[in-house]
Formats: structure tokens, C-alpha cells, sequence
């Protein structure tokens, strides 16, 4: 908690690297220490967007709580299209602000 969620058609040279800054960053956006922060990459796929196969990303964060897509969205952005080379249009984002009754962590919930 949080969990990020990544699937993209880029090509990414070191997959550990790139997945230890998305950590930080999540973890530093979110106010929340990195060492609870989970980051799942699915790399290569195939993404068909805007009828086209063009590099692509879609990018979901689960948190409870310390989601602000208003204030995030701009830097989770500019964030992926610096380190994967995926134009900002190309690029969804999905904020999912999950309740603490419905996750849980080494045998309990958090709420």
C-alpha cells in the first residue's frame, strides 16, 4: 500500500532500475515510506491505442488514502515520458483510492 501498477509497449533497458525510481517517486507523492510501496511491471506489452501500436503506458496506483490525481498527474507523467520515452498522450493514469477494510498486509487488514 501503494501499489503501482505498470504496463507499457516501451522498451526498458534496466527493468530493476527502472522499477526501484518509480518506488521513490510513488512513495515520495504519496507521503508514504517506500518500504510498503509495491511497484509490478508488465514489460513488453502489446498496446493498441489511438489505433495505433506506438509506445504506450498505462499506469494504475492503489493507495488508501494520499491519492491527489489533480496534483500528481502532471509529475507521474513527465516522470514516465523522461525515463520511458512515451509521449504524455500516450500515457493513462488510474487512481484507485481503496478503503483500509479491503486490504491487507502480513494477515491483517489495514482498517
Amino acid at each position: 500500500m501503494p501499489l503501482l501498477n505498470i504496463s507499457t509497449s516501451a522498451k526498458i533497458e534496466d527493468k530493476k532500475d527502472f522499477v526501484e525510481k518509480s518506488s521513490r517517486l510513488i512513495s515520495t507523492l504519496t507521503n508514504k515510506p517506500e518500504r510498503f510501496v509495491m511497484v509490478k511491471l508488465s514489460n513488453p506489452e502489446i498496446i493498441y491505442f489511438d489505433q495505433k501500436y506506438t509506445p504506450s503506458c498505462y499506469i494504475e496506483i492503489k493507495s488508501i488514502g494520499s491519492l491527489s490525481p489533480d496534483e500528481m498527474s502532471s509529475s507521474i507523467c513527465e516522470f514516465y515520458t523522461k525515463e520511458l520515452g512515451v509521449a504524455p498522450e500516450r500515457i493513462y493514469i488510474n487512481f484507485v483510492d481503496v478503503n483500509s477494510k479491503m486490504w491487507a498486509w502480513n494477515g491483517k487488514t489495514f482498517g
